[in-house]
């Protein structure tokens, strides 16, 4: 067991490291005021550092200082519990991001974990992580990591969590009535395009669920234990990919899927065809399929080839494009500009 001293000690070089790997230079009397000891401590936590492996540069004279060099080797890691978990999070994140460093980043995190005191290394341990891909890429969120442990435990423990939803900007907050918080089973985390989701059953609607993180405020306690279910289709993040399609389709594709022959060659059509298919039909004409979240947009997705096209099918889509034509046609015609009313 260390000593209390041996502790503090333990403590501060994990505090002087933090600060030395900021890109600055910190000078000595500088670090001493910010770990409350003083510039002589400083030397000597500097030296023990360096018998670490650490390559920590000295610069003399009134504007010099330390600064956390490129060493030739890799030091022993010395992080807090925040740092860590900001760590274990990135690695378990990286093992689903479809690149040749996952197994590598499974190793590492195992490394990781084990160095981590019992109560942390246990709670990462219950972290699981999926990802789904787009092709659009989206703003990260920030989310509490303490509110991904808190699911992961959750989703381990098979327990209901309880939430409630931040009331949305510009809304009356004096107005609205108290709600019960809303309840779900959770079953899988997902992270996608930089946001993290809960995927779930919710009992109350006896359907599944998906909720974003940073728009949940846990509650403290959690709900009753629940029966761990198969998320429709066998993959959650297949799943939620469904739902950004507005899909509640079993094999998650598109809800509106229709057939057109395009008066372009198939050569032109396949680099911007997405998830669809072509087929060549010669003649400079090819057959395309593909799908959107409604009619319409489908209707107005295939406007970007800027060739004509004939419908094969289905009807709806006929219609769609009828309409979208009627509705453009109304837009196209020029408008006289409106006369003020004011004179002068």
């Amino acid at each position: 067991m260390p000593t209390g001293s041996s502790a503090l000690t333990s403590r501060r070089l994990l505090a002087l490291l933090s600060l030395l790997q900021s890109p600055r230079e910190w000078p000595g009397p500088v670090l001493a005021a910010r770990l409350e000891t003083t510039p002589r401590t400083i030397r000597r936590d500097v030296e023990r550092l360096r018998e670490l492996g650490y390559a920590i540069d000295t610069t003399r004279g009134p504007q010099g200082g330390y600064r956390l060099g490129a060493g030739s080797e890799l030091p022993p890691l010395l992080l807090d519990d925040e740092q860590a978990l900001a760590v274990a999070i990135a690695l378990r994140a990286a093992e689903t991001t479809g690149t040749a460093l996952e197994e590598a980043a499974l190793r590492a995190l195992r490394t990781v974990t084990r160095l981590m005191p019992d109560h942390l290394a246990t709670r990462v341990g219950r972290l699981e992580v999926e990802a789904a891909t787009d092709r659009a890429r989206g703003d990260a969120v920030r989310v509490d990591p303490e509110a991904l442990l808190r699911i992961g435990d959750a989703i381990q423990r098979r327990e209901e969590i309880r939430f409630d939803r931040p009331a949305e900007p510009g809304a009356p907050e004096a107005d609205a009535e108290p709600r019960p918080p809303r309840r779900l089973e959770p079953h899988h985390l997902v992270l996608r395009t930089g946001r993290w989701y809960v995927v779930g059953f919710s009992a109350e609607h006896d359907d599944w669920r998906v909720h974003r993180v940073d728009r949940m405020d846990l509650r403290l306690h959690g709900g009753q234990r629940f029966t761990r279910r198969a998320v429709p289709g066998g993959d959650a993040a297949a799943f939620l990919e469904a739902r950004f399609r507005g899909s509640t389709a079993a094999d998650g594709g598109w809800p509106c899927v229709g057939t057109v022959v395009l008066d372009l060659p198939a050569a032109e059509v396949r680099p911007f065809a997405g998830d669809g298919t072509v087929e060549d039909l010669g003649s400079g004409r090819c057959r395309y399929r593909s799908g959107s979240w409604s009619w319409h947009a489908l209707a107005a997705q295939l406007g970007r080839f800027g060739a004509d096209l004939e419908v094969v099918g289905p009807p709806e889509l006929r219609d769609a494009c009828r309409e979208l034509a009627e509705r453009y046609a109304r837009a196209a015609v020029a408008r006289p500009p409106e006369v003020s009313a004011a004179t002068g």
